[in-house]
């Protein structure tokens, strides 16, 4: 029987209305009145989430979906709770969102909807906690109900065209980007804390955390804002003792700037006379000055104004040189920002950190030498770090590629290819080798890596992966280890408050299942913070294996006829990396055996275009199509 809703349509007489309402839904193709949506917590129709045999949510992504969103049929699903229809081709006005009471959560970005939001379009919505609208052609102003919600923590409007003023905003965000738009007016004193980046890309903006606004209300981020001249509008003629106060500071600093000069020629006449006069002892001495290079004997790392390196093969540069590079933000993770500097033709990666400051300075430094030691094709090395008691600076080479979550979940939505099995199953098994040697060389450390995610993963030019962002649990202060590493989210800390040797194996696990379904971890969320969605791996344990190709896979995935027994096979290795219970769960020695036991399969006759077609056998004719693969 299914489940009655108040206006007498079914879910699924609701959903197929909804359906009819889109344009270029044959990825839907499995939406149909055979079957009904859910089953308990499986479901039968892709991208529907089911809870208890009830729709609770819609995640319809990548689809290539176009049209307009009509939100009135699914105003029948008294129980739905999230929508997701990012990465498709949706255009038009803002649907009308707010007809769905009670929703938690919206993704809507990387489509092309355009217009202004009614400011009341999230009117009584006071249970919705995340809106995604970046990456749009969205204008006008940010709609002033949004700060209404009292459990709103989650907004992402970047990438759009708003513009006016930010609105006050007094919930407590965990993620808020309003980057590249047109905005303008004082940031609200409430968002002050937020990282700079997310604000970036709108010159009108100003107080914390970019500039302070000026007596006027502008910013000083505008185009004059290199200059400390300011010239009255409603100019007045200077008063006498003005004059004479004006004249007297200019002679004191013209004498001040000749005595200096002077001071400094005779300096540097003294200086020469030295160098140049005594012969023996002292020229000796210069010699040796000279030639001396700590990093020659290779027993220790160079110290060069702060800056200290930790390994030979680098061209050597100090702070100054660095701080005066032409640097780029790349972004702002857990602990900090990560800027790009440009240092006469090297380029490095300089990551910020301000939650090291408990850690002893000795102890730092012998910990950085130790990771400085480490190497391996599958980590990237650390170059050199500069200790201060309230922040640390990490330096490391820039790897033009970007890390593995822009190339899942980023790239491929601005129309870019996306990967492959053969390159998937190459990022893990260099990933699994990257951990194995980690845990090898780090055998003090209970977590080797501690925060092995896609973010902390980057590709070379050949896709091989690149562990980031390791060994940092020993300096890591404890509360901000627990609040953001990944590995005070695994099963064991959150239900016995310890972690393991095997709780990077988790890790790897959660990797792996990211990869195969090219979804995004819903339990790498800091702790306290709420999540709708289900845990991934509680998701692909609930739906039975013979559905795994029509229901888990990544459609983006080329599945072949021989590649599928393969991928099946990473799927369960996965999952058993995966197992809360500590003591079932697969060691990292068996893990990376049977990874490595893995063949890409490549190149093989693409399993669809192998199936018999119509009349040829016990196969549908369905499966004729790749984008439309169906399990009989």
């Amino acid at each position: 029987m299914h489940f009655i809703v108040s206006s007498g349509l079914t879910e699924f007489e609701s959903l197929l209305k909804f359906k009819g309402s889109l344009s270029n839904a044959s990825a839907l193709a499995d939406w149909s009145d055979k079957t009904k949506p859910c089953k308990g917590d499986v479901t039968n129709w892709h991208g529907v989430l089911c809870s208890k045999g009830v729709v609770w949510g819609l995640q319809l992504e990548r689809m290539g979906l176009t049209g307009k969103i009509d939100v009135e049929p699914l105003e029948n699903l008294s129980e739905l709770r999230t929508l997701s229809f990012k990465n498709n081709n949706f255009n038009g006005t803002m649907p009308e969102i707010k007809k769905l009471r009670a929703l938690r959560s919206t993704y809507l970005s990387n489509n092309h909807f355009s217009g202004e939001i009614p400011g009341n379009a999230f009117e009584g919505m006071m249970k919705l906690k995340r809106v995604h609208l970046a990456n749009n052609n969205f204008n006008g102003a940010i709609p002033s109900s949004l700060a209404t919600l009292p459990k709103l923590f989650d907004l992402r409007f970047e990438g759009n065209k708003f513009k006016g003023k930010i609105p006050n905003f007094a919930q407590n965000f965990s993620s808020f980007n309003v980057s590249n738009n047109a905005l303008e007016g004082p940031i609200p004193a409430s968002l002050s804390k937020m990282n700079v980046t997310s604000f970036s890309g709108n010159k009108g903006l100003c107080g914390l955390p970019l500039t302070k606004c000026d007596n006027v209300g502008t910013s000083t981020n505008a185009s004059n804002s290199g200059s400390n001249l300011h010239i009255e509008s409603n100019s007045k003629k200077p008063s006498v003792a003005s004059i004479v106060i004006v004249a007297v500071v200019v002679v004191v600093a013209l004498a001040a700037i000749f005595a200096a000069a002077f001071i400094l020629l005779r300096r540097r006449k003294r200086t020469s006379a030295s160098v140049e006069a005594p012969r023996g002892p002292n020229r000796r001495k210069k010699k040796r000055l000279k030639n001396q290079d700590p990093s020659e004997n290779g027993k220790r790392p160079e110290t060069s104004k702060l800056l200290t390196f930790v390994r030979d093969d680098r061209e050597r540069f100090d702070l100054p040189d660095l701080l005066k590079a032409s640097a780029e933000i790349l972004g702002s993770g857990c602990f900090g920002a990560s800027y790009k500097a440009s240092l006469s033709g090297t380029v490095m990666v300089v990551k910020r950190f301000k939650q090291m400051n408990n850690v002893g300075k000795e102890d730092f430094h012998e910990h950085m030498r130790r990771l400085g030691r480490l190497s391996h094709p599958n980590l990237l090395p650390l170059v050199a770090y500069y200790y201060r008691k309230e922040e640390k600076l990490l330096i490391t080479d820039h790897v033009e590629k970007g890390n593995l979550d822009a190339h899942l979940h980023g790239y491929r939505a601005l129309g870019q290819p996306s990967m492959d099995w053969p390159t998937r199953l190459k990022i893990v098994k260099g990933t699994a080798k990257g951990l194995a040697y980690l845990c090898k060389e780090l055998p003090s450390i209970i977590a080797a890596h501690g925060h092995l995610k896609s973010t902390n993963i980057l590709l070379n030019q050949s896709n091989e992966p690149l562990l980031t962002d390791y060994g940092l649990v020993p300096v890591i202060n404890q509360e901000n280890a627990h609040e953001f590493m990944v590995a005070y989210r695994s099963p064991e800390f959150l239900q016995l408050g310890r972690i393991t040797k095997k709780t990077d194996v988790w890790s790897l696990g959660i990797l792996i299942l990211e990869l195969v379904t090219g979804k995004v971890p819903a339990n790498l969320l800091p702790q306290g913070k709420e999540s709708e969605e289900e845990d991934l791996a509680s998701w692909v344990s609930n739906i039975p294996q013979e559905q795994w190709v029509n229901q888990v896979f990544d459609r983006e995935i080329r599945v072949t006829k021989n590649n599928e027994v393969e991928i099946i096979k990473l799927l369960k290795i996965g999952l058993s990396c995966c197992e809360g219970d500590v003591e079932k769960r697969m060691d990292l020695k068996e893990a990376v055996e049977k990874i490595n036991e893995l063949k890409d399969r490549e190149g093989e006759e693409d399993f669809y275009s192998s199936c018999p077609s119509e009349g040829d056998g016990d196969v549908k004719s369905s499966r004729g199509k790749s984008d439309d693969f169906t399990v009989s």
